[in-house]
C-alpha cells in the first residue's frame, strides 16, 4: 500500500473516532455543559469516554479528556496509556495536556483549536514540550469545522 493510502486510512479512522467524540459533546450540551467530548482508543476499540461535567459534578477537573482517561486507565488497570490515542473535539487545556503527558499517551487528535487556552500548540505547548519526559504526538484539526460549529452554536444560544 502506498504512503498516500496509509495516510488516507489513518485520516478515515481519525474521523470515525472524532464522530464519537462529537456525539459525546452533544451529551454535554444537553446537560448545559460546554460541549466537549473525548474518547480514548486502544487497539481499535474505545476504552474510555467522557464529556464535560464540571457543572454537574462541581468538579473543576471533570473535563471530557480527564474523564475519558480515567475510564481508560480503569479499563486497562494501568495509569499508563502508552498504546492509546485520545480524540477530543477541542484542543486540551494545560491541565488536560499535562495529564496526557503523565499518562504517556501515544497520540492526541483534536478538532477545534483553542487560541485562548489550548495547550497543544495554540497558546501553550505542554503536550510536546521538549523539556518534559514524554511528548505526545499531535494531530490537530480533525473535523475542525464541525467541532467549532458545535461550540459556537452553544455559546451563541447561551448569549441569545
Amino acid at each position: 500500500m502506498s504512503t498516500v493510502g496509509n495516510f488516507s486510512d489513518v485520516q478515515m479512522s481519525d474521523e470515525r473516532w472524532m464522530e464519537e467524540a462529537l456525539r459525546l459533546a452533544a451529551q454535554a450540551e444537553l446537560a448545559v455543559e460546554v460541549p466537549v467530548g473525548a474518547v480514548v482508543v486502544c487497539e481499535g476499540k474505545i476504552i474510555g469516554r467522557g464529556w464535560n461535567q464540571v457543572i454537574a459534578t462541581s468538579d473543576p477537573t471533570a473535563h471530557a479528556e480527564i474523564i475519558a482517561m480515567r475510564q481508560a486507565a480503569a479499563t486497562l488497570a494501568n495509569y499508563r496509556l502508552a498504546q492509546c490515542d485520545l480524540y477530543v473535539t477541542l484542543e486540551p487545556c494545560a491541565m488536560c495536556a499535562g495529564a496526557m503527558v503523565h499518562a504517556r499517551l501515544a497520540r492526541l487528535i483534536y478538532g477545534a483549536a483553542d487560541p485562548k487556552a489550548g495547550a497543544a500548540g495554540s497558546l501553550l505547548q505542554i503536550a510536546r514540550h521538549a523539556k518534559l519526559n514524554h511528548q505526545v504526538d499531535i494531530t490537530p484539526g480533525v473535523l475542525a469545522g464541525r467541532c467549532m460549529e458545535q461550540l459556537q452554536n452553544f455559546f451563541r444560544q447561551r448569549r441569545g
